[in-house]
C-alpha cells in the first residue's frame, strides 16, 4: 500500500476540515479523521471516499476515542505515517484572577488542547517510529503572547510547543512540528469576537487586530494554512523537527504550492 496514512484530528470545519480535503484530493492519502462532531461537510467528504476515509466521532479527551482512533488506521490502512493536531476549544475566556473561570474549567481545557495530544501520541509513537513519520502540532501565536482572558488557550498552545520540543529530541527517527497557523476565519475567531469584549474586561485594544483583520477581509482562510499542513505532515523535512514555526515563514515557502 503506496499510499501515506494520515490521522487529522478536529477535522469537522475549519482548518482540519481543509486538511482532510487536501489531503485526499491533492495529495492522494488516506485519512482517518476524529471529531468529536460529525458535520454535513465531513461526511460529504466521506462519502464521496469511502476507501481512503474513515471517520471516528467522540471526545478526545476520552483515552478510549484516541485508541480508537490509532487502530482504525492500522486496521484499515495498515499503517501510520503522520498525525495533525488540530483538535482544540477557546473557552474559557476570563482573567485569571476572575472568580467566574474556575480552575476545573482550565483542567477540561487542557484536556482537550494538550492531554489528548499526549494520549494519541502514546497510542501512536510505535507505528510512526516504523515509518520514519511526522507530527504536526496546530499551535498559535498566542503561544507567545500575552492576551488577557485568553490564559487557559496560551498556556496550552505554550506547552504544545514544548511537547514538540521534547518529542523531537526523544524520538529521533519522528520529525515533530509546532506550526502557527496565523489568524483564521474560523469559529474561534467568531467566538472571540462575540464574546471577547464581554468576558472579564478582555482588554479592548488587544481585540482591536482580530476586529479589524475580519472588518476589512484579511481574516486568512482555512486553506491557506490547510496546504502548509498538508504539505508537511507528508514531507516535512527532519531539520525542522522541534521547531515552531509560522505558516508564513521561509522555512515553509515550499509547501505553499498552490495558494
Amino acid at each position: 500500500m503506496s499510499s501515506k496514512v494520515i490521522i487529522v484530528t478536529g477535522a469537522s470545519r475549519g482548518i482540519g476540515l481543509a486538511v482532510v480535503k487536501i489531503l485526499l484530493d491533492s495529495k492522494g492519502a488516506n485519512v482517518v479523521a476524529a471529531s468529536r462532531t460529525i458535520t454535513p461537510e465531513l461526511q460529504s467528504l466521506a462519502d464521496a471516499h469511502p476507501n481512503s476515509l474513515k471517520v471516528v466521532q467522540g471526545d478526545l479527551a476520552n483515552a478510549s476515542v484516541s485508541l480508537q482512533t490509532v487502530s482504525e488506521a492500522i486496521s484499515a490502512f495498515e499503517r501510520l505515517d503522520g498525525i495533525v493536531f488540530n483538535a482544540g476549544i477557546l473557552e474559557p475566556l476570563g482573567r485569571i484572577a476572575s472568580k467566574d473561570i474556575s480552575v476545573d474549567s482550565w483542567k477540561s481545557l487542557f484536556d482537550i488542547n494538550f492531554f489528548a495530544v499526549v494520549q494519541m501520541l502514546k497510542d501512536g509513537i510505535p507505528y510512526l517510529r516504523e515509518r520514519k513519520g511526522k507530527v504536526v502540532l496546530v499551535s498559535s501565536g498566542l503561544a507567545n503572547g500575552k492576551l488577557a482572558s485568553a490564559a487557559p488557550y496560551s498556556a496550552s498552545k505554550a506547552a504544545l510547543n514544548s511537547l514538540a520540543r521534547t518529542l523531537a529530541n526523544e524520538e529521533k527517527e519522528i520529525t515533530s512540528i509546532a506550526l502557527r497557523p496565523g489568524v483564521v476565519d474560523t469559529g474561534m475567531q467568531t467566538a472571540l469576537r462575540n464574546e471577547g469584549p464581554g468576558k472579564a474586561a478582555m482588554l479592548e485594544h488587544e481585540l482591536t487586530r482580530f476586529f479589524d483583520l475580519h472588518a476589512t477581509g484579511k481574516l486568512l482562510k482555512p486553506e491557506q494554512p490547510a496546504e502548509v499542513i498538508a504539505g508537511l505532515v507528508l514531507h516535512a523535512p527532519h531539520e525542522l523537527s522541534g521547531r515552531f514555526v509560522s505558516w508564513d515563514s521561509d522555512d515553509l515557502e515550499p509547501f505553499r504550492t498552490s495558494l
